[in-house]
């Protein structure tokens, strides 16, 4: 295979599909419905590496806005590796979103070959383990009755920016549940579980406090008795990272998460789960 001979295109929704068996395989555990989230927040971000008809790698790179980015999904599959296929497509997936501050989560090992492209280490996130199962605290709210546009506000208090049609989709997913927790009839906090090819996964998880998002994480981990469940933590938050010890959680992975302008703006102190890995 030559390098000259790889092609690099755009990914449709159903390509992406085909992306996250390959997470899959690498135990990345992607939810079952992801897809439709992720081409909907940029539909132009997706690409795949080819040569001869045969598909080689990924990588998804979201431009959320003018102001905001994310790299991930950023596989090579294991024949083509240390062949130069991935660098052609990380190229290919920063032009996309260039201008902007970029996020990803990056391998521990790998964080000298992003600091090459301009990244820098801003914490780690914690992925975090447990079963599901208990009782739900009393106080909780399923969020499909909060107004879209009272999370929408919410939401852009902690992630870097709006992201409403993003949203609109993540919170809609089958075989999920998203609650909130209420004070005055304000919205002080979020969360939710989706379906995943192992078990299911908390993300994102928001809250104004330690007490609202305990009661959210237990809410949520009531909702798959039985069934493994995941969340990743920031360390940056260190009450996230409480949260997950008081209440058994054991940590099974880690990622190191790097910005090319630093830490965007976001309360960071009020996630105590992030979205995704794949998309910040």
């Amino acid at each position: 295979m030559n390098l000259q001979d790889i092609v690099i295109r755009r990914m449709s929704e159903d390509e992406i599909g085909v992306a996250l068996d390959w997470a899959a395989s690498e135990g990345w555990n992607p939810g079952l419905d992801d897809a439709e989230s992720f081409h909907a927040v940029d539909p132009e971000g997706f690409f795949v590496a080819e040569c001869a008809g045969k598909a080689l790698g990924c990588i998804g790179a979201a431009a959320y806005d003018e102001t905001f980015g994310y790299v991930g999904l950023f596989i090579v599959r294991p024949p083509y590796r240390k062949r130069g296929v991935g660098l052609q497509l990380l190229n290919v997936a920063l032009r996309h979103v260039q201008g902007r501050n970029v996020g990803l989560d990056a391998a521990i090992p790998m964080q000298d070959v992003y600091r090459r492209y301009g990244f820098e280490f801003a914490y780690r996130n914690i992925r975090h383990r447990c079963v599901g199962g208990g009782q739900a605290p009393a106080g909780l709210t399923e969020l499909a009755s909060v107004p879209f546009d009272d999370i929408l506000r919410y939401d852009a208090t902690v992630f870097p920016t709006t992201r409403a049609t993003f949203l609109s989709r993540w919170l809609a997913q089958p075989g999920g549940a998203a609650l909130a927790f209420m004070r005055a009839r304000k919205l002080t906090g979020y969360g939710v579980l989706r379906a995943c090819r192992e078990g299911c996964k908390i993300g994102p998880l928001f809250a104004d406090d330690r007490e609202i998002a305990d009661a959210l994480f237990q809410g949520l981990r009531a909702r798959a008795a039985g069934m493994p469940v995941f969340l990743d933590t920031p360390e940056a938050n260190p009450a996230a990272i409480e949260l997950a010890k008081r209440r058994g959680l054991t940590p099974i992975f880690d990622a190191a998460r790097m910005f090319t302008r630093g830490m965007p703006p976001g309360r960071i102190e009020h996630c105590y789960a992030i979205t995704t890995l794949e998309l910040g």
